[in-house]
């Protein structure tokens, strides 16, 4: 079987500067105007987006199937998704802009942050790129005493982070950079969860460096590989675990919290089937929501390759990042 690309080797068409100059046309022109202009630009990304274009297409065929629709993938729903990808970057900034009005957030399935808060708990919040986990973070801000710790694998992660801290300095949300995972990183974490803090991480990414630590779950009609890694931390860290979503319903945003285990265990005995089963929960759950919101889906890449058969990142005698 050929080779294909890991999602962290399929480089996102944007840069620092990139991003800087969206946001001073932003800022001089709103988001009414720069959206008129932009979707020339997203359709011009779109039909010249080679694997990406394709993924978005298979997706849909999928989301399709499952549905049992009669619909077909046309352009148009293609270059759809494409703007809704672009629009989901001036969520971002409008969240950390504070543009954002407690009015339009709509909380399902209770509100845990402050009940944590109020106990001085620490937990884990495990996401997905199906929405748009920014606003979750830029909400808190001012709100909540809780910093927020978010695991970031790759560097554009990191450079889009950097302009959204010039936005808003007072940010009490933590970037900590896990490209490689060690023992250092580890006992940080475990600190803060201590502590009473939020470790966000998402599920749906697997691993830079390793192969084979993965999870074949059903996932809209085919098995798909999810990482163990956040899962396993989660169990590591022996805190509340939920898993966490935002999804923009026309100018609102919708933001699910579900609980998953007051602490996350998994026995000597049973490990690997506790394992698969919350795994295969948070698939069955990422699904559902895919199939309610499918034009918030932003992986852009073969989400159900073989995880044994894509290029990576060398693997490093250190790392055991997830």
């Amino acid at each position: 079987m050929a080779e294909t690309k890991h999602w962290s080797k399929i480089q996102e068409r944007g840069t620092y500067v990139g991003i800087q100059i969206l946001l001073f046309v932003y800022r001089l022109f709103g988001r009414r105007i720069l959206s008129f202009f932009l979707y020339p630009v997203v359709a011009y990304l779109y039909f010249t987006g080679g694997a990406s274009k394709q993924a978005s297409k298979e997706y849909w065929q999928r989301i399709f199937a499952v549905k049992n629709s009669s619909q077909t993938f046309t352009h148009r729903i293609g270059i759809a998704h494409f703007y809704s990808f672009a629009q989901s970057a001036f969520d971002k900034i409008d969240a950390w802009m504070g543009r954002i009005t407690p009015d339009r957030v709509i909380y399902s399935e209770g509100h845990p942050i402050i009940e944590l808060q109020e106990k001085q708990q620490g937990a884990v919040f495990i996401g997905s790129h199906l929405g748009n986990l920014e606003v979750c973070r830029a909400l808190g801000h001012g709100r909540y005493q809780t910093r927020i710790n978010v695991l970031v694998f790759t560097h554009h992660a990191v450079e889009f982070n950097k302009v959204m801290k010039k936005i808003n300095a007072d940010s009490n949300v933590d970037l900590i950079q896990a490209t490689h995972v060690g023992a250092d990183l580890a006992i940080l974490i475990k600190e803060r969860i201590d502590n009473g803090e939020i470790l966000v991480i998402a599920g749906d990414r697997t691993s830079v460096t390793s192969q084979g630590r993965v999870i074949y779950s059903p996932f809209l009609g085919e098995p798909a590989a999810f990482s163990q890694g956040a899962f396993i931390l989660a169990s590591i860290l022996d805190c509340p675990v939920y898993f966490l979503f935002c999804l923009k319903e026309q100018n609102n945003y919708r933001i699910i919290f579900e609980h998953v285990a007051d602490s996350l265990k998994f026995s000597r005995k049973d490990r690997q089937a506790s394992l698969t089963a919350v795994v295969n929960k948070y698939a069955q759950r990422l699904e559902h929501h895919c199939l309610a919101y499918p034009n918030q889906w932003f992986n852009f890449f073969d989400f159900w390759q073989n995880d044994q058969n894509v290029i990576r990142e060398e693997n490093s005698p250190n790392s055991t990042n997830e």
